[in-house]
């Protein structure tokens, strides 16, 4: 019957981890279960596994996996929102600048003005100022504080 020495089990553990560390620079499920795996292969039959130390193996993989799925969820979560953001309908962010002092150019002349209003004529916006003067966003080179 052959014998592993625990001394150089764990050394040739740690050299593997180390590995896979340069590789990952994480520990993967997969990873996680091939280790625990050999463990529970190479394990003296007169001293096994400590069932405390396999129940905290468990939880530790048990609270990896949580983590992936969680890490998965806010991944998908970040692109539905990136998607959301980039879709959004640019006359919400043209409201947010009623009350704001906006500059820009209008037919080759510097104008600035606070904005009364938005309206969307024909697709195309289109910011109406406290003086009557519309202006397109595209137009526009400033948005800042109404300054009194």
């Amino acid at each position: 019957m052959a014998t592993v020495d625990a001394t150089n089990r764990t050394a040739a553990q740690t050299d593997t981890s180390s590995k896979a560390e340069k590789k990952t620079d994480t520990l993967g499920k997969d990873q996680f279960l091939k280790i625990l795996l050999t463990q529970l292969q190479n394990q003296d039959p007169t001293n096994p596994l400590d069932d405390r130390e396999f129940v905290t193996q468990l939880a530790t993989f048990s609270s990896l996996e949580q983590q992936t799925n969680m890490n998965d969820s806010i991944t998908k979560l970040n692109q539905l929102m990136s998607t959301f953001v980039a879709h959004q309908d640019p006359f919400t962010t043209y409201v947010g600048w009623i009350g704001k002092e906006v500059s820009g150019k209008l037919d080759d002349k510097e104008i600035s003005g606070t904005v009364k209003s938005v309206k969307n004529i024909d697709n195309e916006y289109l910011l109406i100022l406290e003086d009557g003067t519309k202006i397109s966003p595209w137009d526009v080179t400033a948005v800042g504080e109404k300054t009194k």
